[in-house]
């Protein structure tokens, strides 16, 4: 397949994914607005106006970076897992597979939908946060790229969790198991300098930290972690992700079975 038609493959993979989010806008976009919106109000206001300030900063303006982060991280998650795993389920992946298309099209189409969806969803959280308090970009660079990297991961974590998955149960297990415990434990909450040195040293083995930190850093220009090292930690996991993505999709794992 040329350029011309491998762009038109990719354009009407990602199409096709970004109508899906909007046409059930009611299950993607609004969930995570009354979700984020309960978190404000019970951990923001409520339990943050008995704790104050955490590193000088008023306890719900600290929260801000990571429950974005959190509500990114699941949606460009679960947005791919459920839609590629739909494709296998429903055996409609298996006429793109014997297509011409390359299997970097497919990977980049399901992902790049998956990114949209995390976008939007943290943009949404990001204008609930409004009403709440009130955030100044110190770092716009660091924030976009934080967004992008942290989108671009999950995704590609998202479509190795459906390549696995052989049935429906299977796409819960990793977000339930996995991924909840180390948002909680990622500095959301709380900032790691808090914890005892040996939790602290084992804090950083979570990569969610790094991703929160470096959003936390470009939000409020303040973070546990120095930002060039969350940014490497970010890409080097993209790009790792990413290639084991495109291994498991080149040998069929979970396709051809």
């Amino acid at each position: 397949m040329n350029t011309r038609g491998n762009l038109t493959a990719l354009n009407t993979i990602v199409m096709r994914e970004v109508t899906r989010i909007l046409r059930i806008w009611g299950q993607t976009l609004v969930p995570p607005a009354i979700t984020m919106t309960l978190y404000f109000v019970i951990f923001g206001n409520l339990i943050g106006n008995r704790i104050g300030e955490m590193n000088g900063i008023r306890y719900i303006d600290f929260i801000v970076p990571g429950l974005i982060m959190m509500s990114v991280i699941q949606n460009s998650y679960g947005n791919i897992v459920s839609s590629f795993f739909g494709a296998k389920f429903q055996r409609f992946i298996e006429e793109m597979l014997v297509s011409p298309t390359p299997n970097w099209v497919i990977l980049a189409g399901y992902c790049v939908g998956a990114i949209v969806r995390g976008l939007m969803v943290g943009a949404i959280v990001l204008v609930v946060a409004m009403f709440f308090t009130k955030i100044k970009l110190h770092h716009p660079l660091v924030t976009l790229l934080t967004l992008l990297l942290t989108s671009v991961t999950f995704a590609f974590a998202g479509f190795i969790n459906a390549m696995y998955a052989k049935k429906f149960d299977d796409i819960a297990i990793v977000p339930t198991f996995v991924l909840t415990p180390l948002t909680y434990l990622g500095g959301v909450f709380y900032s790691v300098s808090l914890l005892p040195p040996f939790w602290e040293k084992l804090s950083h083995f979570n990569p969610i930290l790094y991703m929160v930190n470096a959003f936390r850093y470009g939000l409020l220009g303040i973070s546990d972690v120095p930002p060039l090292q969350s940014i490497t930690v970010m890409a080097l996991a993209a790009i790792a992700l990413g290639v084991y993505a495109s291994w498991l999709l080149k040998r069929g794992r979970g396709l051809r079975s």
